[in-house]
């Protein structure tokens, strides 16, 4: 006889690195286990649509190998020997660690590390309570935005754009840089809408037909890096051809007359040659934008992910301010609304203890900062202490070899506080186990939409597992920190964030679910000025003056061009390496993150090599023949997959794969670099060269 299980709705926000930071209705049974997660239907820019492996979340939130006993390590480093120990004894040796640590080479030498494996504001950012009031290291997060922010910034001034939701009103829309059925579904849902309603084109831009190309009504596959050159020669046809709006351009940008003088040379046979997209596709997207007054730029990160990311992602946003289609509903252009919602987390993160003065450590020189270089760790000392929450770097982060190098340092010690055993926590010395998303209390902001929602603690977590919170807190307890926020709990640094902000309370959030922060029109188009004081949008740029955070200009900055172009700082290929590789992500994949659920690694299969078959023909390479491909930084190998919609000369590796998936344990980022990005810093992940021969 069957024993009905009672089930209740519960509501939360996908706590992702994703800029869709959907709004969930879950199915709870018992209290205890989830069942279906669905898209909130009533939320209208979720819609009711979320991606495949948030839907099958069950999988990995009842994953038998989730962990749930703080371990301490036996053997050498990355053994996968074990004891277990009790929550006290490992909160009583992390501390102990940091303050002898601190003891032998000042406080310096600590380096709380964190990213985006959950979004919430709590549980992410309260580590930075922590090394603020102890004068830690500061972690200056690269990895994912840096290049892209930086560009979009120099031209609007702000990181803010045409609500999202007008992609339905829109007569074209372009998914510039962005797999947007992979990596952020909802853009879909309302770029659909547009075409359904309105009979709207969308165009896809990208380096590969993948999904997203394959469901626009105009695929432009282009070389990766050339986008600049791409929206330079788009603008040289709006003037040529009368199509720029001149009496907006006079309004509202800085030097209209200079910029068309300079994408005078700018042609479409001069954008063909770098690109390799025909002249006829180069001047036929540009009539189309310049005679479709709503046209809506949605701008990704994926090309922003290369040496000459600001460049390009500058250039791209460039074309609405060419062509006027800011002035309209459903046309400008949108990134990201992260700088919309000016929220107070002083509590959560003790900003009332920063000081700035202490040095700030480059993610994305993670590498070179475990290994001592001296310029990476701003001249003072080496890290020899370490926490680590929601991220994964001896997976995710650029040369990978040297990551590798420096987490098997003996004189380093590392806790990791995470949910699975990851690549980063078989190289702890302490791992401690923790909650996900529906196990604690949270509060998230949309990058991509303009809501704040409450994630509220849907079920127990497995007995043993602690959040990220209760970590923070409990390390401060033996420290001996006294900041307010230590004393609080999730919800009170929540209520307290929302009643400093002016948002209200908990407790009305609670009820609506989500706080709508769009800003009105005229603001969001810009039409009451850009975001820099003289209120004009930025053609000429001056790049070490970009007003965005960042630690000192880094990289090639002397030869960044003035005015939008294509920059050609990008790590070409030449004739030891004559192969562009990307590492795009996977749809069933989040960075590392679903890596470890069964659905996932189902659909993905394996590691493999996108390759065009006349490429593979030509190296003796058979369809899912075993490859080595490799630069100075590493060899990887894996299995190659004859893939021709690509430019000849360009290989994709989707993920991000665990490192064991591979054939040798090297993981795709042994062959990226972490070499530092102008202006800002930031990962080159897409902008690799390579070699490759048959094994």
């Amino acid at each position: 006889m069957n024993q009905h299980v009672p089930l209740r709705i519960g509501h939360s926000a996908c706590p992702h690195d994703c800029p869709s930071t959907c709004a969930l209705d879950v199915e709870v049974l018992d209290g205890k286990r989830i069942g279906r997660v669905r898209g909130a239907k009533d939320n209208d820019y979720t819609a009711g649509v979320i991606c495949a492996k948030v839907a099958r979340y069950a999988e990995r939130i009842h994953n038998p190998n989730r962990l749930t006993q703080p371990l301490r390590r036996k053997g050498e480093k990355g053994a996968g020997e074990w004891a277990p120990i009790s929550w006290d004894d490992a909160l009583d040796e992390i501390a102990e660690a940091f303050v002898k640590a601190e003891a032998r080479l000042g406080a310096e030498t600590v380096w709380p590390y964190y990213y985006a494996g959950t979004m919430g504001l709590v549980q992410r950012d309260g580590i930075n309570r922590l090394r603020h009031e102890k004068r830690y290291s500061g972690f200056y997060g690269t990895i994912c935005v840096n290049m892209a922010w930086t560009g979009y910034i120099a031209g609007a001034g702000r990181i803010a754009g045409v609500d999202p939701r007008e992609m339905a009103k829109s007569d074209l829309v372009v998914l510039w840089g962005t797999n947007a059925v992979a990596t952020q579904v909802n853009v879909m849902t309302h770029a659909i809408r547009a075409r359904k309603e309105r009979g709207a084109k969308i165009v896809a831009i990208d380096i590969y037909q993948n999904e997203t190309m394959k469901q626009a009504d105009i695929a432009l596959c282009l070389r990766p890096g050339t986008d600049g050159a791409l929206a330079c020669a788009i603008m040289h046809v709006l003037f040529r051809d009368g199509l720029a709006d001149r009496a907006y351009l006079e309004r509202y940008a800085d030097a209209p007359a200079e910029l068309e003088a300079h994408l005078q040379t700018k042609t479409p046979q001069w954008a063909a040659a770098i690109t390799g997209l025909s002249v006829e596709e180069i001047e036929s997207f540009a009539r189309l934008i310049g005679t479709t007054k709503r046209t809506f730029f949605r701008i990704g990160y994926g090309f922003s992910r290369q040496r000459n990311g600001a460049v390009a992602m500058h250039a791209v946003l460039s074309i609405p301010t060419v062509s006027g289609a800011w002035q309209y509903e459903g046309g400008g252009a949108f990134h990201s609304n992260s700088g919309i919602f000016h929220l107070d987390a002083t509590a959560i993160e003790g900003n009332d203890k920063l000081d700035p003065n202490v040095r700030q450590l480059d993610q994305s020189r993670t590498a070179h900062i475990l290994t001592g270089d001296a310029d990476a760790l701003k001249g003072g000392p080496p890290v020899t202490a370490m926490l680590i929450q929601n991220t994964n770097p001896v997976s995710i982060c650029p040369d990978q070899t040297l990551v590798k190098q420096g987490f098997a340092r003996e004189d380093l010690f590392v806790a990791v506080h995470e949910q699975i055993m990851t690549d980063t926590a078989k190289m702890a010395d302490i791992v401690l186990p923790a909650t996900m998303f529906l196990e604690h209390d949270d509060i998230y902001k949309g990058g991509g939409h303009q809501y704040i929602i409450f994630g509220g603690k849907q079920v127990d977590p497995p007995e043993g597992c602690r959040t990220n919170h209760q970590v923070i807190t409990g390390l401060a307890r033996r420290l001996g920190l006294t900041h307010p926020g230590f004393e609080m709990s999730e919800r009170e640094l929540i209520d307290d964030m929302l009643r400093t902000s002016g948002r209200g309370t908990l407790a009305s959030l609670e009820e609506n679910r989500w706080i709508d922060c769009q800003t009105p029109f005229e603001r969001a188009h810009f039409l009451d000025g850009f975001g820099h004081p003289d209120g004009k949008y930025h053609f000429r740029v001056d790049w070490t003056a970009v007003r965005t955070e960042n630690y000192g200009a880094v990289g090639p900055v002397a030869s960044m061009p003035e005015f939008p172009d294509h920059w050609g700082a990008i790590e070409s290929a030449d004739a030891t390496h004559p192969f562009r590789l990307a590492t795009s992500p996977s749809r069933s994949f989040l960075n590392s993150t679903f890596n470890e659920t069964p659905g996932s690694i189902a659909k993905e299969g394996r590691p493999e090599l996108m390759i065009h078959s006349d490429d593979a023909a030509s190296l003796d390479i058979a369809n899912g023949g075993l490859v080595a491909i490799g630069n100075e930084r590493g060899t990887v190998r894996l299995h190659a997959r004859y893939f021709d919609g690509l430019k000849r000369g360009v290989v994709i590796s989707e993920g991000i794969w665990a490192n064991s998936a591979f054939e040798d344990g090297n993981g795709i980022n042994s062959l990226t670099g972490a070499d530092p990005v102008a202006p800002f810093g930031g990962a080159a992940v897409h902008d690799t060269k390579v070699w490759i021969r048959a094994l």
